[in-house]
């Protein structure tokens, strides 16, 4: 049985994750400080016999006993809400909380994954990002709390592989929706629906022109989970997404009619930095583990709409 250590357990993705490893016949030992977390989003699987939670701020070392087989680093602030509120946190987590996982992974010899973000890019100059572009960020704006801790953690993962021999495998998760996402997110998919159930006009910023591209949970997990498992990836840094292009304008109406929602479409002021153009480059992954999104937009919207439907009623 593969023992699996997923920090940012009670987090969104990292919930999710630890249900598909058990799923799959792991153990999972989970960590979290629910900064963003919530103990709901682990509560089906807090009892179960192959399941582990510790309560903990990974941005300080832990012992942890008896061998690991895979160590996913998945805590860290992820939506803007929430990173320009924990500004401090998130640079420590992707900074001393990656060097922590990592003596974990180096002290175990276990295969590191590590969550990374199609925010690395920053606002794009070209369209879709492939792995091998470099990027256009700005290293001191608002969103550089994120962006530059997780170019740092990519650095130091990578620093991990050439020096200390760690199987490190890099992840870049671009936008992802689905069951489990906050209703206060500040990302898209949970503002429009939220928005649009409680007949709230629909906040769209700048033009609306800017595109994203919208992986559902499940496809990104088994993405993650097929990275985790397959031999030969050491080093390897993959994008992970779904390369089907949206305009912002365009998925207001879709949520709109989807909905049956009589709210309508407003402009702000197009915050500092927001990129552009988003679209993930999947040819390496889809290559490397023959992986590509399923879900359909509609089918994940549904399920997305219900979940967040069921939190705003209770």
């Amino acid at each position: 049985m593969l023992r699996v250590l997923i920090t940012g357990v009670a987090g969104f993705i990292g919930s999710h994750l630890a249900t598909k490893f058990i799923e799959e016949g792991c153990y999972v030992i989970g960590i979290d400080n629910f900064l963003t977390g919530s103990p709901e989003n682990i509560s089906d699987i807090i009892d179960h016999e192959n399941f582990e939670f510790i309560e903990h701020d990974i941005i300080n070392p832990i012992k942890i006993e008896n061998n690991i087989d895979i160590v996913l680093h998945f805590a860290c602030p992820a939506s803007p809400e929430d990173y320009m509120e924990y500004q401090l946190e998130t640079l420590r987590v992707d900074s001393f909380g990656t060097h922590n996982t990592l003596e974990i992974a180096k002290e175990k010899n276990s295969r590191y994954i590590f969550a990374s973000t199609s925010e690395i890019y920053g606002d794009p100059l070209i369209n879709p990002q492939p792995e091998s572009y470099w990027g256009n960020v700005n290293t001191h704006g608002v969103r550089s709390v994120y962006d530059e801790s997780k170019r740092f953690s990519e650095a130091l993962s990578m620093a991990y592989f050439r020096k200390n021999k760690v199987d490190i495998r890099i992840v870049r998760i671009f936008n992802t929706y689905g069951p489990r996402m906050k209703i206060n997110d500040g990302r898209v998919v949970p503002n429009f629906i939220a928005q649009a159930l409680t007949h709230k006009d629909l906040t769209v910023y700048g033009d609306g022109k800017q595109t994203r591209s919208f992986c559902y949970v499940d496809d990104l997990v088994d993405g993650i989970y097929k990275i985790s498992i397959k031999d030969g990836l050491d080093g390897e840094i993959m994008n992970l997404g779904n390369p089907d292009e949206y305009k912002i304008i365009d998925f207001a109406e879709i949520i709109l009619q989807k909905i049956n929602s009589n709210s309508k479409i407003v402009y702000q002021e197009l915050p500092e930095d927001d990129p552009k153009l988003r679209c993930p480059d999947i040819t390496k992954v889809k290559g490397l583990i023959d992986w590509k999104p399923t879900v359909s937009l509609d089918e994940g919207l549904d399920n997305t709409i219900k979940f967040l439907k069921t939190k705003l009623e209770n």
